[in-house]
């Protein structure tokens, strides 16, 4: 069986914690503002998503000697389970793959025959809140844009560095609030939080314009009072 691909039977906050604290004690892997741990959410996991997780495993890992890849969803379509077939029957090198799902009765069996079910019965920390991320959800629009500001003034490319990491932080922190609100709910913007987290990676990317377009996606009934 292969030891380099897992699913895991649970509501996506938990699966994801699951996943991300597996690779932390198995791996040595620092979970926060880490781009070699890359979490994918979905409501409906179609082929092109399957293909996008083809494409994202095929790529080196950007920091360290691991990239892992999460992947939660409501429900896969067949379709896209025979799309990850290969990918999951073969990782390249370094590439662990986990799939998290709210129930394992729509899986493959084929799919199922290549990967390992992680078990549930052991103790995993609770993802990462930052404080950063409940006073942005709070914030109304005059707010969001000071805390914006405050993220974007760096002087001096270490300043900017650090920046960035408290940048990703608050998206991954949203991300996890959106999460505990329910993955199919908030698809649409967990999607694209997804891809925005993504942009904060490259050095070049412009932050106020991503942390702007953060603010828009974000469901305007969210609050962290739960």
């Amino acid at each position: 069986m292969n030891h380099h691909a897992f699913v895991i039977e649970a509501e996506a906050e938990e699966g994801i914690a699951v996943a991300q604290a597996w690779a932390e004690r198995e791996l040595g892997m620092k979970v926060r503002s880490n781009p070699d741990i890359v979490v994918l959410c979905h409501g409906l996991f179609s082929v092109e998503d399957a293909r996008r997780v083809s494409e994202l495993a095929a790529g080196a890992p950007f920091a360290g000697e691991y990239k892992v890849v999460i992947i939660a969803a409501s429900r896969a379509f067949h379709e896209a389970q025979n799309v990850l077939l290969k990918i999951f029957e073969e990782p390249p090198p370094g590439v662990y793959l986990f799939l998290v799902l709210p129930a394992l009765g729509g899986l493959l069996p084929t799919l199922r025959s290549r990967v390992q079910v992680l078990d549930l019965n052991e103790e995993f920390p609770k993802p990462f809140i930052s404080e950063a991320a409940e006073n942005f959800l709070k914030a109304g629009k005059e707010k969001r844009s000071v805390l914006i500001k405050k993220l974007t003034s760096g002087t001096d490319e270490e300043e900017r560095r650090k920046l960035r990491d408290e940048a990703i932080a608050l998206v991954n922190g949203i991300e996890t609030i959106l999460l505990r609100r329910g993955l199919e709910k908030h698809a649409a913007a967990l999607s694209d939080i997804s891809i925005l987290r993504g942009y904060l990676y490259d050095r070049s990317a412009p932050v106020r314009m991503i942390l702007e377009h953060l603010s828009l996606v974000i469901p305007k009934d969210l609050s962290t009072d739960r």
